[in-house]
């Protein structure tokens, strides 16, 4: 019995730090995202000036 909690704890924590991770991994993705978003929108306006 003590072992199978042993077991359970080990694979909830590696889903928990699944989730972690792809969290980050989404953050950093959507930073990225904004920041090429925000030089289209600079490069676009200097080309209208």
């Amino acid at each position: 019995m003590k072992q199978d909690l042993i077991y359970a704890f080990e694979i909830m924590g590696k889903g928990m730090a699944s989730i972690f991770v792809v969290i980050i991994l989404l953050t950093l993705i959507v930073m990225l995202m904004a920041k090429i978003s925000e030089a289209r929108n600079n490069n676009s306006g200097q080309d209208e000036d």
